[in-house]
């Protein structure tokens, strides 16, 4: 057997496992060559590569052969591994950017549907309310955003049950606010 052969997994060109019997390789070559055979439209290369895994599967003292040398060979690795770029944090402007926007935005379809008095809008005020709910989410984690940043020796951030009170208290009030003014 040719060094080049051990590099080939031919068990994952036929589609067998590696304890699979002679007629299990048989049948799955029969299959794979009815599939890929150039005479029915596969192609040529392919077929060169299961007649080539089946005649070292075949053969009980050439895959034994295979088998050995495959064992003993360590797989190389010819590529880098591509990974894609990890998302770098947006930071606490980012967080305080996109609820201002998301605030700003659920504000702005809210007023527009109550002030233009057409009842067929209301489809945009619950977006609105929607747009306003995850307004206050981001506003939340970007007081956390905020909390985090802070160095471990400031007394701020050992009083967190204090700053969810503090931010539950201005989003209920900014709440009730939005009501009276929409009255």
């Amino acid at each position: 057997m040719k060094a080049a052969e051990s590099n080939k997994d031919y068990y994952v060109v036929l589609g067998v496992g590696e304890d699979a019997t002679k007629s299990e390789i048989d049948r799955q070559y029969k299959r794979q060559a009815s599939k890929h055979h150039p005479d029915l439209g596969g192609s040529e290369e392919r077929m060169k590569s299961l007649n080539e895994a089946y005649g070292v599967l075949k053969d009980q003292t050439a895959r034994r052969d295979y088998d050995r040398a495959r064992r003993y060979t360590k797989p190389k690795q010819n590529f880098v591994p591509v990974t894609n770029p990890t998302a770098h944090d947006v930071g606490v402007f980012g967080h305080l950017l996109s609820a201002f926007l998301c605030l700003i935005a659920g504000f702005f379809l809210l007023v527009l549907v109550r002030f233009q008095w057409i009842f067929f809008l209301w489809p945009l005020a619950i977006l609105a309310v929607f747009i306003l709910g995850f307004g206050v989410l981001m506003a939340r984690s970007a007081m956390l955003a905020v909390n985090a940043s802070l160095p471990t020796t400031n007394r701020f951030k050992r009083h967190t049950h204090l700053q969810e009170v503090a931010f539950w208290t201005v989003t209920l009030s900014g709440v009730y606010g939005l009501y009276l003014l929409l009255q």
